[in-house]
């Protein structure tokens, strides 16, 4: 089995900062790209930011230079960092996974989601 456990969200006023850590346990054998999305009320969950075992990465054109994701391939642990936060970044943010783990193929594997709430 595999758990994606999420921590650092919270509530924040615009312009401050947080950072969300995504920690994979379980049979791994190895994880592949890690990333996060997120979801705000009413609207489609969207891709935010993902990262390569080679520390590749991509992001969603609104956080670009705002954000910025990172890994710890010792620690299977997938972090982001979000500067000067908006009200419009308020959502659930989800980390996401593909690990391959010592019984199967490699999957995309969830995590529970944390709630970012920017507001003045």
């Amino acid at each position: 089995q595999v758990q994606l456990v999420e921590s650092g969200g919270g509530s924040v006023q615009p312009g401050e900062s947080l950072r969300l850590s995504c920690a994979a346990s379980g049979t791994i054998f190895s994880v592949y790209v890690m990333g996060w999305y997120r979801q705000a009320p009413g609207k489609q969950r969207e891709l935010v930011a993902t990262i390569t075992r080679g520390d590749s990465t991509n992001y969603l054109d609104s956080v670009k230079g705002r954000f910025t994701i990172s890994r710890d391939n010792a620690k299977n642990t997938v972090y982001l960092q979000m500067n000067s936060l908006k009200p419009e970044d308020t959502a659930v943010y989800y980390c996401n996974a593909l690990i391959e783990t010592i019984f199967s193929s490699s999957q995309a594997y969830w995590g529970q989601g944390t709630q970012v709430t920017v507001s003045s």
